[in-house]
């Protein structure tokens, strides 16, 4: 289920995270890594292939946040996600604008390029198409 929320009359999709218990490690202590994203696209996706012949994406979500900052302004976060395989594929007809929600999980990489350098990514292992930018006549 996806959630809204209306202002000024236009309605923005609310950022979902979902939490599910993944493994049980020894002593009962539950470890989990799942997230669900729901955004617009900042631009339209480009589907490549790397040197294994194995299809990617990179792509961008905007997210509105549910309250407003301290000026009294809601603030967007842009959340970095990939796709691979057939994820990816399925998504080339998306367009910047288009309202899409990711399942997927975060995993750390060491950049070696960047001093060692450690970031997180999103994992997409589903897409789910919501709506599309409405066109301009």
């Amino acid at each position: 289920m996806f959630l809204e929320y209306k202002k000024a009359g236009k309605m923005f999709p609310l950022t979902i995270i979902l939490l599910s218990v993944k493994y049980v490690a020894k002593g009962g202590k539950c470890m989990l890594n799942q997230v669900v994203l729901v955004g617009r696209l900042v631009r339209d996706v480009e589907v490549k292939s790397n040197d294994n012949n194995k299809k990617f994406s990179f792509i961008t979500l905007a997210i509105p946040r549910s309250f407003k900052n301290h000026d009294g302004i809601y603030e967007t976060d842009f959340v970095e996600c990939i796709l691979w395989n057939n994820v990816a594929s399925n998504t080339a007809s998306c367009k910047k604008g288009d309202i899409i929600g990711i399942k997927g999980r975060i995993e750390s990489r060491i950049l070696e390029k960047e001093n060692n350098k450690s970031i997180l990514q999103v994992i997409a292992e589903k897409v789910t198409f919501l709506s599309s930018k409405p066109t301009q006549e």
